[in-house]
């Protein structure tokens, strides 16, 4: 997987998140903040300023609205990196090093590689 695909993947994991967080909050009026979160995740997703914006958006959602921080792809604390990787338990920063490092060999090789078969495999899951 190459570093296209992976923001590809990345992306992919953020807007299934952010379509979830935009249907539960729905109901909510528009200025409520979790809706004002939610709908700043959404539109994050087609942002050229993922990167920047990201980071700040992860850190209102964990450190605000908690009860929806679980629901937040994991995989996406490590795309983030930075202050994200305080919200990571020290296992599983070892696991996405070992999975970014394998990520990295199979872009080196040219093959393809499967974020979350290989994660599946490394945790036993398989």
């Amino acid at each position: 997987m190459d570093d296209e695909r992976y923001l590809e993947h990345c992306r992919s994991l953020l807007a299934e998140f952010s379509q979830t967080l935009v249907t539960r909050t729905r109901q909510l009026p528009e200025d409520h903040p979790l809706r004002e979160l939610a709908d700043a995740f959404q539109s994050l997703g087609s942002s050229a300023d993922i990167y920047t914006l990201g980071p700040d958006l992860v850190a209102r959602l964990f450190d605000t609205h908690t009860d929806f921080a679980p629901t937040f792809p994991r995989e996406l604390l490590w795309f983030f990196g930075g202050d994200c990787l305080h919200y990571m338990a020290d296992e599983e920063i070892a696991q996405c090093q070992q999975l970014e490092e394998l990520r990295l060999a199979a872009a080196r090789r040219g093959e393809s590689f499967d974020w979350r078969e290989s994660r599946a495999k490394l945790l036993n899951l398989q």
